[in-house]
């Protein structure tokens, strides 16, 4: 009976310490798995992808600061054109003044009231009220001449606010995309050397496929004499160049730089930039597509590629790859299909 008493005691301190050293063991933090080799590649790609949107969204703030010190060297030069007009008028004003002083000044009122000369009371008021009429025509010009360099002055001003303001966004667009892909490098790195070997040796695998098959498609293009399909055979003879932003040729393109020389070729200009070129040409409804369209992605618009047909279009994608032919799909990525325009 005494031994059945303590093991009854045994087992009730026994068990609340066993269920408490359980429940502390499963709340401990689990060591997260380390990500596999090909979810690696996922993200590097997604940095890769979200890079390129970053230099887009720069290269419209580019856009944005080369129409800004435009507009600022111009109201700078009209500054420049009132202020030498207002000097010289002052200048001016300041002889007619003086010239008068020297001649009488106000004296010349009173000899005319006092005139016993009809003649020459009349003949010295029109000379006095030409002088008058001088004066007020050039104190007029004078003041509007002032008026409108205030103005200017104002608005320059304000553009120069807009300018630094434009120019700290490129800053913050072009380091978010450095970011971008200073994380993927970063991830490639975080591989071993065997595993970091054969990812690498397998892109190289799938972009040489990419480039066979983007040769053969171009070669296939008939061509023609309008602007889209000079615009398009333009970009298909730059396929297997390299992604470089900021890059507008010979050999190196991002998307906008290959569509703007691509239109260029065919007599088109257009700004190096994704979304303000999406405000050229005319809409065209996805169901018309013809080859040469441009076609847009992302919200806001960071891609353009140039439609080739049956459902392929050429582009020149992202950082780590090459210009290619691909797919027309509904999204890439991130970036959803927005519309298309017709140059």
């Amino acid at each position: 009976f005494l031994m059945f008493r303590m093991f009854r005691l045994f087992m009730r301190r026994a068990i609340p310490l066993t269920l408490a050293a359980a429940l502390s063991l499963s709340l401990l933090p689990r060591a997260s798995a380390a990500p596999s080799v090909a979810e690696i590649q996922r993200q590097v790609n997604d940095l890769r992808e979200e890079a390129a949107s970053k230099y887009e969204a720069a290269n419209a703030v580019k856009y944005q600061i080369s129409k800004l010190q435009r507009q600022l060297n111009g109201l700078k030069q009209g500054e420049a054109a009132a202020n030498a007009k207002a000097t010289a008028l002052q200048s001016e004003i300041s002889k007619l003044a003086i010239e008068n002083y020297k001649s009488g000044g106000l004296g010349n009122g009173l000899t005319l009231m006092l005139s016993r000369d009809p003649a020459k009371y009349l003949s010295d008021a029109a000379i006095l009220d030409v002088i008058a009429q001088r004066y007020s025509t050039k104190l007029r010009q004078l003041k509007s001449y002032k008026q409108g360099l205030q103005s200017t002055q104002l608005v320059v001003s304000d553009r120069t606010t807009q300018l630094q303001a434009a120019q700290k966004n490129l800053e913050k667009q072009v380091a978010a995309a450095n970011a971008a892909l200073d994380k993927a490098t970063k991830l490639l790195a975080s591989l071993k050397a065997e595993e970091r070997a054969k990812l690498l040796a397998a892109d190289d695998a799938d972009q040489a496929k990419i480039l066979a098959e983007s040769k053969r498609l171009a070669a296939l293009y008939a061509g023609g004499s309008t602007r889209g399909a000079i615009a398009l055979r333009f970009a298909l003879n730059q396929v297997g160049d390299i992604y470089v932003w900021g890059g507008a040729g010979p050999t190196k393109w991002d998307c906008s730089g290959l569509t703007m020389r691509a239109f260029g070729a065919a007599g088109v200009s257009l700004p190096h930039s994704a979304a303000v070129q999406y405000n050229y040409g005319k809409y065209i409804p996805r169901s018309a597509l013809a080859p040469g369209d441009l076609v847009f992605f992302g919200r806001p618009i960071s891609h353009v590629a140039i439609y080739l047909g049956k459902g392929k279009m050429v582009q020149a994608p992202r950082p780590g790859k090459r210009v290619e032919v691909t797919d027309f799909v509904n999204s890439l990525g991130r970036k959803p299909y927005i519309g298309a325009r017709r140059l």
